[in-house]
């Protein structure tokens, strides 16, 4: 089976196919009485029975304005138990605490698509006794949905809560907009807990009280502003322009910048700046497409309102704008990390994906893309969607500057691989774009066609080198810290721990 660009495209067998359905709802003596909710959280934790070696999860809809994490975890922590594993979507700065956590050996698993700040810090430093699975966010819902890892406790920051259970995103002070990543954890995990400070009946239900064990109110889940984290704004940097119109006319000479075209892309500041220029494309040309998808920005929001896209599908929101347009926009829709980027989804949305334009910290000659670690060795990043997005899209574009602060993005070898190159389509820089070798009839049509800098990968690494001199290696302990996992599970690389400063 091939694509329009004429790559290769795994074909699952076991699509569709499910080795667990979601939890039957056991009826007990809460549910009878309709007693889900509880006025504390330090009790409710006491009652839950948590025990050594469980599975607890939580979800990162307010990125790092998110309590939740936090403040269960302190509770936890005062009943004595070790060996937990913390599934959490993805981990921020506001999320320190857990290191303490670590050294303790309260928490010696940690499951996550991406994590930054301290606890990568820690962690990358070997603080954690056990093993750090990094892995995509399509494979998250995946591996919760197959059994491959079960989730004791489901923690749900839920902005708007019921007091039988029905929750809402996009509803009330702590209003975050959708659940996506938190939806396969309500319906799979063997007990389920609402944490609210908002009780209202929502009038956008997306958990079902049926799936909801318990329902707890506290003065404060989060802070949205907190959901405004790393870079949401566009490039001003002349540079970084250039990039973004040399990406634009790299999408038209592909033939797939035509109407019914979908569109991803991420919160760089590159990035946005290639949404700029595709909106103002489109409007110029009058050009419609059919859908633009994932984390959404205000960019993404601006388009739909004009008419340039029918929907948007939305698994988290990057911006507070973004938050707003859900309950605006009809057509802004809300989806689940499985809708988004299961592999046992045939209909998944990154499949259906036209173009989606990435970053890469690193990228070699064999197109492989480290978003995980830094040079360094130090965890700074981890796959998010990146990899799903990479291996649905019909164009995978990464697009970087060549050099950055006397950094290459090229190296002979990615100090971690996130993404693996097959998926990956191009590479624009301002100093040239290299395309896959397995797209010579498209490398062949932009060369005849069109007055873009088409480059051999090898040559482009060539001019960083020129620039930059040889990097020296940086060298690690032999101790494993963490393991890249790709998006049906497979692992890619590991992360060792690094040497003491």
């Amino acid at each position: 089976m091939k694509n329009s660009l004429n790559r290769e495209v795994p074909f699952n067998p076991y699509q569709g196919i499910r080795t667990l359905e979601p939890r039957t709802f056991e009826v007990t003596k809460n549910v009878i009485s309709g007693n889900k909710y509880r006025e504390s959280l330090a009790e409710l934790i006491k009652e839950l029975n948590i025990k050594d070696g469980d599975a607890l999860s939580f979800h990162h809809h307010l990125r790092n304005g998110d309590y939740v994490l936090n403040m269960v975890m302190e509770e936890v922590a005062k009943l004595g138990v070790k060996n937990l594993k913390v599934i959490a979507s993805s981990l921020f700065a506001i999320h320190k605490p857990l290191v303490e956590l670590f050294e303790s050996g309260i928490v010696t698993e940690v499951y996550a698509a991406y994590m930054t700040g301290p606890v990568a810090k820690a962690i990358s430093e070997g603080q954690l006794k056990g093993m750090c699975m990094l892995h995509s966010h399509g494979y998250r819902a995946t591996m919760i949905q197959t059994g491959e890892v079960t989730v004791d406790f489901a923690f749900i920051a839920s902005p708007a809560c019921s007091m039988s259970g029905n929750v809402s995103g996009s509803e009330g002070p702590s209003n975050c907009g959708v659940l996506g990543y938190a939806i396969a954890d309500a319906q799979y995990a063997k007990k389920v807990i609402a944490v609210t400070d908002y009780i209202v009946e929502p009038k956008d239900v997306e958990i079902k009280a049926e799936w909801v064990d318990y329902v707890v109110k506290v003065d404060k889940i989060g802070d949205p502003k907190g959901i405004v984290s790393g870079t949401t704004q566009i490039t001003r940097d002349p540079v970084g322009l250039k990039i973004a119109k040399m990406t634009l006319e790299l999408m038209k000479g592909s033939g797939l910048l035509k109407d019914g075209f979908s569109f991803q892309t991420g919160a760089g500041g590159i990035s946005l700046a290639v949404a700029k220029d595709v909106f103002e494309y489109c409007k110029k040309e009058q050009v419609k497409g059919s859908f633009a998808s994932g984390g959404t920005t205000s960019y993404l929001v601006n388009m739909l309102e004009a008419g340039i896209f029918e929907f948007i599908y939305d698994v988290q929101c990057f911006e507070l704008d973004a938050v707003a347009s859900i309950s605006r926009n009809k057509n802004h829709k809300k989806m689940s990390a499985a809708q988004y980027a299961d592999i046992y989804n045939p209909d998944n949305i990154v499949n259906r994906l036209d173009f989606v334009i990435l970053g890469a910290t690193e990228m070699d000659t064999d197109f492989n893309v480290n978003v995980t670690t830094g040079t360094d060795g130090v965890i700074m990043g981890g796959s998010g969607g990146h990899s799903d997005t990479a291996a649905g899209a019909k164009m995978a574009i990464i697009v970087s500057k060549l050099v950055s602060s006397r950094i290459s993005v090229l190296t002979d070898k990615v100090t971690t691989i996130t993404t693996t190159g097959e998926t990956v389509d191009a590479l624009v820089t301002d100093r040239g774009i290299a395309i896959h070798p397995r797209h010579q009839a498209l490398i062949d049509h932009l060369k005849a066609t069109t007055k873009l800098p088409i480059v051999d990968i090898h040559d482009l690494y060539q001019m960083a080198l020129k620039l930059t001199g040889i990097p020296e290696r940086v060298e690690h302990e032999q101790r494993v810290v963490a393991l890249s996992q790709y998006r049906d599970g497979t692992l890619l690389d590991c992360v060792y721990q690094i040497k003491p400063e």
